[in-house]
């Protein structure tokens, strides 16, 4: 299994957004973040390698990379905006060689149907999901369910420290065990006009969820 340093590495040549749609929360998950997520849901819990994986709300292609360097069968990368999937494409490309990664430009919410050609289709589905703080409050929640939805095992998904309690809530209502992994200090840098400060720390829990 490729070291976390050398996997941190490769995930700093990631190129981000080049305009960020604040409608969409696209905000880039740090290479140091994705790479101790990457790392930890194969070495803890071998959930990447030989594995069909989702990347829900993919982005710049984070995570998508990410799994795709420890192993992973084959990757899905899901985003609604096309410039994302256009960046996530030029990232792929130039990062990856020989992997085998699938985009496909898509409205997450509409994967979360019984009768969605994905349910239940994957091994593994990991996403940092929009917090929903500035609009859309309970997308991450929704990220959540939709993801359970499509994964057979396992979903590795960020959140709000500060909402711990009411997943744990909806976990235990959905019928789903629930780990937090890690808490985390998410950096968010200065990206938009209403951003009064250069950056800003938010803590994070990094959680496992798995089917009963």
């Amino acid at each position: 299994m490729i070291k976390l340093k050398e996997l941190e590495g490769w995930l700093q040549e990631v190129e981000g957004f080049e305009k960020p749609k604040v409608q969409l929360e696209q905000y880039e998950t740090p290479a140091h973040i994705a790479s101790r997520m990457i790392h930890t849901i194969e070495a803890s819990f071998g959930d990447l390698e030989g594995k069909i994986v989702a990347d829900l709300g993919c982005g710049c292609g984070m995570l998508t990379i990410g799994a795709a360097m420890v192993g992973a069968g084959i990757t899905y990368g899901f985003d609604i905006d096309e410039d994302a999937i256009e960046t996530c494409q030029s990232n792929v490309e130039s990062i990856l060689s020989d992997t085998a990664v699938e985009l496909l430009q898509v409205d997450v919410k509409s994967l979360g149907t019984p009768e969605c050609r994905f349910h239940k289709f994957f091994d593994t589905v990991i996403l940092n999901p929009p917090f929903g703080t500035k609009r859309n409050q309970g997308t991450d929640m929704e990220f959540l369910k939709i993801a359970l939805s499509l994964s057979r095992t396992s979903v590795y998904s960020l959140h709000k420290s500060a909402t711990r309690a009411h997943i744990a809530k909806k976990a235990e209502e959905w019928g789903v065990k629930m780990q937090v992994i890690a808490e985390l200090r998410y950096n968010l840098d200065s990206s938009y006009k209403f951003h009064k400060k250069k950056s800003v720390d938010i803590e994070v829990d990094f959680i496992r969820f798995y089917h009963k």
